[in-house]
């Protein structure tokens, strides 16, 4: 990055991190704050242009774009959430145990976390919902077991740092156990580094779960998802009326692009560049 680009990208983290701060508030009041119900249908005010009583017009039903653009909010920040948090906990998990009993366990949690990642996110999760059927949960946990191993590379190469350190020795000296050590000591100072990789890992995984939705693998009608609207919008695009499809896709650019914004910056804060 060149020396006149990081001023502006600095410049430009406040405001990513109030747009994350708005969708995530968004998502959790979308109930109170939605002008109507997201599936209730009006076949007589299909694609209705922008008004006052219709911000951002109507589908093909009917239906309110805002409410539906609000109430997908919830479904696409939820999974990604569920992923960072479920990838993030099981692969700090693993890659910790490996890093301070190494051995057999480091050798082979290596291996198979090599194998696991031959097999990119994305296709595994449509392998996976195309076997196992379409829906919210079978995507989310093929995505999740896809992140472990990104994350636990990460993970793990930071806490064999960690454990050499001249600290770890003295607790060690003092009698200290290994379980609490990791707990206490380990954990709370790699902690900074599984934020950082949850938060690049969550721009990801929205961008895949919406790519899910899109191929109709991830949720199904009448649910309120961003990929799902941008995929039952494309026909109303020929007819003339993008609302739809355009609406949720510039939602999901712009959070991801907040996201990532904001990791960025939480990278060169603790570290630099951890991708």
């Amino acid at each position: 990055m060149t020396a006149l680009a990081i001023p502006v990208v600095r410049r430009a983290v406040p405001f990513a991190a109030v747009i994350c701060l708005l969708v995530v508030l968004t998502a959790i009041l979308a109930p109170w704050i939605a002008p109507y119900d997201p599936n209730a249908i009006d076949p007589l005010n299909a694609y209705a242009p922008f008004s006052a009583a219709h911000p951002l017009g109507t589908d093909d039903l009917g239906r309110d774009l805002l409410s539906r653009l609000i109430h997908g909010s919830r479904t696409s920040l939820a999974g990604p959430l569920i992923v960072v948090v479920a990838a993030g906990t099981i692969g700090a998990t693993l890659a910790i145990t490996a890093a301070w009993f190494g051995g057999w366990f480091d050798a082979l949690m290596s291996r198979a976390l090599d194998v696991l990642f031959a097999f990119p996110g994305l296709v595994l999760a449509i392998t996976v919902a195309a076997l196992f059927g379409s829906g919210f949960i079978t995507p989310v946990v093929a995505l999740s077991v896809a992140f472990v191993p990104v994350i636990a590379r990460v993970m793990r190469a930071a806490a064999l740092r960690e454990r050499n350190l001249p600290y770890i020795e003295a607790l060690r000296v003092q009698g200290f156990g290994a379980w609490r050590i990791c707990l206490r000591h380990l954990v709370p100072n790699l902690a900074p580094l599984l934020m950082v990789q949850a938060a690049i890992g969550f721009g990801y995984a929205m961008i895949d779960l919406a790519s899910i939705s899109f191929l109709g693998l991830g949720l199904q009608p009448p649910a309120a998802d961003w990929g799902l609207m941008i995929a039952n919008g494309q026909p109303s695009i020929l007819a003339g009326f993008p609302q739809q499809s355009v609406t949720a896709a510039v939602a999901v650019v712009i959070t991801v692009v907040a996201f990532t914004a904001v990791a960025e910056r939480l990278a060169t804060r603790f570290g630099g560049d951890v991708r």
